[in-house]
């Protein structure tokens, strides 16, 4: 059985140092350990020295924040709930009553929402509250800033007196009732006609004849009856008598009636028929 080889000679150097191995030599390329990064004094304070400027930003912004939101409260309270702009009675201010409209019913109604801020006083409520005081026709309201409230009422004033027991009712131009009297009160036509039942119709179209005059002409008439609707008569202060007719055709039967009582041959008449304003009578 042949002898098995002989190991290899160790590599020398050629001052004798037996040279490295394989493994070494790998260890040798091999990086070691690194060494700590160290950071110098000088970059350690700008650190430093940022972070603490972020520190600051960040409680400025916050305090202006805070601030912010302060002012804001503040002025919600100011405008809705202080007494800056509260309502003051002494300054509002009511015109338009009229004959018929008593201002102390329509400052009972402003009193209900007194010391309220005008900020948050429902204007169109209010509204609606006194459009139910006898007598008014609409109103407006508005603020008068800083404290104060304007009404501007529109009254409904009486065209026309009606015979009821016991007096008149006063009627405005679209019959409703806006008051009560013992007597017409003077300038008031009488409208001789019963206010209730199928009467309304007739009432209607009486209405629509004393809107249709002119002042010059409504002046004169002091009684307007009318058994029905399409057979309205009225007296003037002279005396004479107007058969109207129907409420159609208003206009032209002003017109026709106008120019037959400035006419020198008709001024006289004791009658005028003008329910046929095209065939106008006098007699």
């Amino acid at each position: 059985m042949p002898a098995p080889p002989a190991p290899p000679a160790p590599q020398v150097e050629p001052d004798g140092t037996p040279q490295p191995g394989a493994r070494e030599r790998l260890r040798a390329w091999m990086p070691g350990p690194r060494p700590d990064r160290t950071v110098s004094t000088g970059l350690a304070e700008r650190l430093a020295e940022r972070e603490a400027a972020l520190r600051r930003r960040r409680l400025v912004r916050g305090a202006i924040a805070a601030g912010a939101l302060a002012v804001v409260a503040l002025l919600l309270w100011a405008v809705f709930f202080s007494p800056l702009f509260r309502l003051d009675l002494d300054q509002v201010e009511i015109t338009g009553e009229g004959t018929v409209i008593e201002p102390a019913d329509v400052m009972a109604v402003v009193r209900s929402v007194d010391e309220t801020p005008l900020t948050r006083l429902d204007t169109v409520g209010l509204r609606l509250e006194i459009l139910d005081v006898p007598g008014v026709r609409d109103v407006r309201v508005a603020r008068a800033w800083p404290r104060g409230l304007t009404v501007r009422l529109e009254s409904r004033e009486p065209v026309a007196a009606a015979p009821v027991p016991g007096g008149v009712v006063l009627l405005d131009d679209e019959g409703v009732q806006v008051g009560r009297a013992d007597a017409a009160p003077d300038g008031l036509p009488e409208i001789d006609i019963d206010l209730a039942g199928e009467s309304r119709r007739s009432l209607e179209a009486a209405l629509i004849l004393l809107n249709a005059l002119p002042p010059e002409l409504s002046e004169q008439v002091r009684k307007i009856s009318a058994e029905t609707p399409d057979a309205v008569t009225m007296r003037l202060a002279d005396g004479s008598r107007v058969l109207w007719g129907s409420a159609a055709d208003a206009a032209l039967k002003v017109q026709v009636l106008q120019v037959l009582r400035s006419d020198e041959a008709s001024r006289k008449a004791v009658v005028f028929d003008v329910s046929a304003p095209t065939a106008p009578i006098t007699r």
